[in-house]
C-alpha cells in the first residue's frame, strides 16, 4: 500500500463527526458571550420582565378591545400586534417594555430597524419563537433578527 491511499479511510477522515458536534462555550451568566454586564443597564432581560412586559401589553390591549369591542378576540391581537410593533420600531420598546425598563436593541447595541421589529413582532405573535431560547435567553425571534432585549435601567 502507498503511503496516501486513496481507498484507504482512517480515522482522520472520520473525526471531524465521530467526536460529536464542537462542544458549545459556557458563560457564567447569559449574555457575557456578547460582551453585556451581568446585572444592571445593558444586561439581558431575564424570564421575570419579559413576561410582565407581555402581560402589561396583552393586559392593555384587551382592556381597550374590552371597552370598545366588547373584548373580540381577534380585535385583542390586532391591538397588541399594532402596539408591540409600533413600540418596538418607533421607540425601541412596547408599553410593556418601557414600565418594565426594558428596550429591543439590534446585537450591537443599535436601534432596531422597522423590518426587524416587523419581523420579530410577527415571530412573537406565534407564541412558540420565544419560548424556544438559546444559552442567552434570546429566543427564536430575537435570534431571527440578530436583536436583544435588554435592561435599560
Amino acid at each position: 500500500m502507498t503511503e496516501k491511499d486513496p481507498e484507504r479511510i482512517t480515522r482522520a477522515d472520520l473525526g471531524s463527526w465521530i467526536s460529536g458536534p464542537p462542544q458549545l462555550q459556557t458563560q457564567a451568566f447569559p449574555g457575557e458571550r456578547m460582551g453585556r454586564p451581568q446585572s444592571g443597564p445593558g444586561s439581558l432581560a431575564r424570564w421575570g420582565r419579559r413576561i410582565g412586559g407581555i402581560l402589561i401589553d396583552w393586559g392593555l390591549a384587551y382592556a381597550i378591545s374590552l371597552i370598545f369591542w366588547s373584548g373580540n378576540e381577534w380585535v385583542t391581537l390586532s391591538l397588541f400586534a399594532a402596539m408591540t410593533l409600533l413600540g418596538v420600531c418607533l421607540f425601541g420598546h412596547s408599553v410593556g417594555h418601557r414600565v418594565l425598563g426594558m428596550q429591543v436593541q439590534k446585537l450591537s447595541g443599535a436601534p432596531v430597524r422597522p423590518l426587524d421589529g416587523l419581523i420579530r413582532t410577527l415571530l412573537v405573535l406565534l407564541v412558540v419563537p420565544p419560548f424556544i431560547q438559546d444559552a442567552d435567553t434570546r429566543g427564536l425571534h430575537d435570534r431571527a433578527r440578530g436583536t436583544v432585549l435588554v435592561r435599560i435601567r
